[in-house]
């Protein structure tokens, strides 16, 4: 099954946290928090202006995206754990 977001929708896949603390120190994973990093997985074909021109996203699919602790909407697509948000809950690009 494939999925295509809607508008200035992002699918966002999550990247694993350290399992290790800088001292060393295993983090079990009840105690770990979610991620704020993810993978764009899927772009949709972005908002309308107030002319209703359609304004590309600044994201691709494949960018390494920091997004707020809360956002998104959690889903599960062909066994993946992934989130749909909007690309304004989307902090910024990580660049190497």
């Amino acid at each position: 099954m494939s999925f295509r977001p809607l508008h200035d929708r992002v699918v966002v896949r999550r990247v694993d946290s350290e399992e290790k603390t800088a001292g060393g120190i295993i983090i079990p994973d009840t105690a770990k928090e979610k991620p704020s990093e993810g993978v764009i997985v899927s772009v949709g074909p972005g908002g309308r202006d107030e002319t209703g021109k359609i304004v590309p996203l600044d994201v691709k699919e494949g960018d390494r995206v920091l997004f707020g602790k809360w956002s998104g909407t959690e889903v599960k697509l062909n066994g993946q754990d992934l989130l749909i948000m909007k690309e304004s809950d989307i902090m910024g690009v990580i660049t190497a």
